[in-house]
């Protein structure tokens, strides 16, 4: 006889979770428990790199090896995501004697607990258990997140509720689809129909920045391309059979690397299927989706481009800086800081940018700050104009450091921040900042 599952939510803030297995579904499970506030052990002989930035930033613990039972020391619960039957059986055993809840991403029918559906909005979550089947309960899940979305004001107890104000009982229609670049002949060929790639921006860090459109390709995807920085809860909602590509673990240099996803891309997409290439922020802002646009355009593949919100401006508006602001700046310049200002490849003209009044904005500059502060001074900027520099912007590992010009580099360096990170340049910095 079949017995339904006890729903429950736990409360895993500073409780220990241990997780073993290093690769994509410990990359999709892990997000969700540091969300959660639990003391995460990563139990694993090599990790992602998505995995990995999470054990540098001191989010979690990583024993770089096979698991042992000490490894269950303390922990309230176990995720095993591997894909090794026998290992996992080991694992569970281990948990099953020590009457820890054990989750199993290689046999749900041998776990003493099963991961739902999740959808979150705002201060709901919503968790979906399909009777084992998660093709079910992702289905169920996605028709209710949908609903939320489209609910007019904030959601309350249905005695709050104003007679007389409209609530929206089915998703909002929006415009007719665009037809993707290359969606013309080349959309069939001889081996068959042709998948689609579509180039989705995911937002600065907060998975709910990420655009209503993008969330639903992301739903329909056979294929997730993502970058080391999207947000890691948009990969804990993907369907269970979607092919997860961790693009910051294909090796070869930065360029050998961009070729390698654009043939994964190109190749999935001819092969039939509906890939989703992810990536933080815009695809378009330092992003190198023109690259992947053109090589899939010239393989016939047919592309949609969904713009993200860029770090640019998100992440200085969560930490209270305009990039803009009334009789302050009429302008402001996005560029990026990841070549030094005296490389001979640098593309920059740092020396152009001294001389204008508005905001400067650096992405991925933080390694060459020190030469980027020194040279906007030596060619005119004053030392003395405010700089505030924001770490992982718009999400629970947001820091914030407030400087000036002169002084940022040194005041980096003593606080510990860290990639990724925005500096913001200009009188917009205390903008917001009441007069004493």
């Amino acid at each position: 006889m079949s017995t339904s599952p006890y729903p429950l939510g736990l409360r895993l803030a500073g409780r220990r979770v241990v997780v073993v297995g290093g690769g994509a579904v410990a990359s999709r499970r892990v997000p969700a428990l540091l969300d959660a506030g639990a003391d995460v052990l990563l139990v694993a002989p090599e990790v992602t790199p998505a995995l990995r930035a999470h054990v540098d930033a001191g989010r979690l613990h990583w024993r770089p090896r096979r698991f042992a039972p000490d490894d269950l020391d303390g922990a309230w619960l176990v995720q095993v995501a591997v894909d090794d039957p026998v290992a996992a059986a080991s694992v569970s055993a281990v948990a099953a004697e020590r009457r820890i809840f054990c989750v199993r991403a290689d046999d749900r029918t041998a776990a003493t607990a099963w991961t739902p559906a999740v959808t979150r909005h705002g201060p709901v979550t919503v968790a979906v258990l399909g009777g084992g089947d998660p093709k079910r309960a992702m289905g169920v899940r996605d028709a209710v997140r949908e609903l939320l979305a489209a609910r007019t004001g904030p959601l309350v107890d249905p005695g709050e509720v104003d007679p007389g104000e409209p609530v929206a009982d089915a998703p909002l229609a929006g415009p007719p689809e665009p037809t993707p670049t290359g969606a013309g002949d080349a959309a069939t060929r001889a081996g068959g129909p042709v998948g689609r790639v579509s180039l989705v921006g995911a937002g600065p860090g907060d998975p709910e920045l990420i655009t209503v459109k993008g969330w639903r390709l992301l739903t329909e995807a056979e294929v997730v391309v993502a970058d080391r920085l999207v947000p890691g809860l948009l990969l804990d909602e993907l369907h269970p059979d979607v092919e997860l590509v961790d693009a910051a673990k294909i090796p070869y240099g930065p360029s050998r690397a961009q070729e390698e996803i654009n043939r994964i891309l190109v190749d999935r997409a001819l092969a039939g299927k509906v890939v989703v290439r992810l990536k933080g922020g815009d695809p378009y802002v330092f992003g190198r989706g023109g690259e992947e646009l053109l090589a899939c355009a010239a393989a016939g593949v047919p592309v949609t481009v969904v713009p993200g919100v860029t770090s640019a401006v998100a992440v200085p508006a969560s930490a209270g800086v305009p990039v803009t602001h009334r009789a302050v700046a009429h302008e402001f310049t996005v560029v990026s800081g990841h070549v030094a200002p005296d490389s001979p490849v640098s593309l920059v003209r740092w020396e152009a940018l001294a001389g204008l009044r508005g905001t400067l904005v650096v992405l991925m500059g933080l390694k060459n700050l020190a030469a980027i502060a020194d040279t906007l001074t030596r060619h005119g900027r004053d030392a003395a104009t405010p700089v505030a520099v924001i770490q992982e912007g718009t999400t629970g590992g947001q820091r914030s450091l407030r400087s000036t010009l002169g002084a940022v580099a040194a005041d980096v360096v003593a606080a510990g921040l860290r990639p990724p990170a925005i500096v913001v340049i200009g009188d917009v910095v205390d903008a917001l900042t009441p007069s004493p």
